[in-house]
């Protein structure tokens, strides 16, 4: 019974913050378009960016992996 209420509290959570962010981001960018879809941008530029990094340090790992197996 703990198990489903600990799950339906998290959902709800969840929720809530998704609606409290979308909500943010909608009344941000009615206030200011041109300054919120700029930084949006920008926000996901860097999280671009930070992806691709992540990915080439992955395959150093992998790599760096099997050439230990390989010894």
């Amino acid at each position: 019974m703990t198990d489903s209420t600990t799950a339906r509290g998290s959902i709800a959570a969840l929720l809530a913050v998704l609606t409290v962010s979308a909500a943010t981001m909608l009344w941000l960018f009615w206030r200011f378009p041109l300054t919120t879809a700029i930084v949006t941008l920008i926000v996901l530029g860097v999280l671009c960016l930070l992806a691709r990094l992540a990915r080439s340090t992955d395959v150093d790992m992998i790599e760096l992996e099997s050439r230990k197996q390989s010894i």
